[in-house]
């Protein structure tokens, strides 16, 4: 998916709304079989309930990778479910040396035919070079991220400037924003409009919104790029996937979506 099609569902559904496929066997819901099988028939009745709303899915791998080939499949089984005009998110978190780098890419976006991959940039340019090959493919690179190790490195200086601020203006130099994201914490709100100022036409995703306490206004408000384009893909996984642990799940999936949406909507408005 290009930037042009992301805009047109954003526009279209007027929602930023990036719905989390997170799925725990332990935490499925009443009616639905707490093994893998039960695990593709969640969320393809949660993408059903909630693809109104949602513009973008994110498939966190490590909760099917744990399960060995097993898992792989369950995940394949999941990204098929998923509309085609969907942006198809791989939360994978990778980053290596070049040839390996090479051979992730080939997974995801050709085993999977994923759009994007989180990638972690560590290991520097020749570790994500890889991906940025891909025509219609995107990387999304981790930059300010809301869990609590994130002030170990994240906000040391570095050369005059904060390490996020140094990954975020290198990486820039690598990609473009038609094929380069950053993931930014909901929780980080208060810089967002900082890290906008850096990148003014990039596209940032925004996990921690509701379950992790994050405000969906105060990071709209400082993260918007302007003129009806949010410039953002705002996740949400907990709240919308457990929002009921009973046979209604789908329906309180839809409904948690749907009131989601609704605020964004309003918040295009009256951007």
């Amino acid at each position: 998916m290009n930037r042009t099609e992301l805009f047109s569902q954003i526009s279209q559904k007027r929602s930023y709304l990036c719905t989390g496929l997170d799925t725990q066997i332990e935490k499925l819901p009443q009616g639905i079989s707490r093994d893998l099988r039960g695990v593709v028939e969640f969320n393809r009745r949660i993408v059903q309930a909630t693809e109104a709303h949602s513009v973008s899915y994110k498939i966190n791998t490590a909760f099917y990778e744990q399960y060995g080939p097993a898992g792989w499949s369950a995940m394949q089984e999941t990204l098929a479910h998923l509309p085609q005009n969907s942006f198809r998110i791989a939360d994978a978190k990778r980053g290596d040396i070049g040839n390996t780098s090479s051979m992730y890419a080939k997974a995801f976006f050709e085993a999977l035919t994923f759009d994007a991959v989180t990638v972690a940039p560590y290991m520097g340019k020749d570790s994500l070079r890889p991906f940025l090959e891909f025509e219609n493919k995107w990387i999304i690179c981790l930059a300010l991220t809301s869990n609590p190790g994130h002030a170990d490195f994240q906000l040391g200086e570095y050369e005059g400037k904060k390490l996020y601020e140094r990954v975020i203006e290198t990486v820039c130099k690598w990609g473009n924003p038609d094929n380069l994201m950053f993931v930014v914490g909901a929780t980080r709100a208060s810089l967002v409009g900082d890290i906008r100022s850096l990148i003014p036409e990039h596209y940032l995703l925004v996990p921690g919104v509701g379950a992790q306490g994050g405000s969906l206004h105060d990071i709209s408000k400082a993260g918007f790029i302007g003129e009806a384009n949010p410039g953002l893909l705002v996740n949400s996984s907990r709240g919308i996937l457990y929002a009921s642990s009973g046979e209604d799940f789908a329906e309180a999936a839809s409904q948690e979506a749907s009131k989601l949406a609704a605020e964004m909507a309003n918040l295009m408005q009256h951007d």
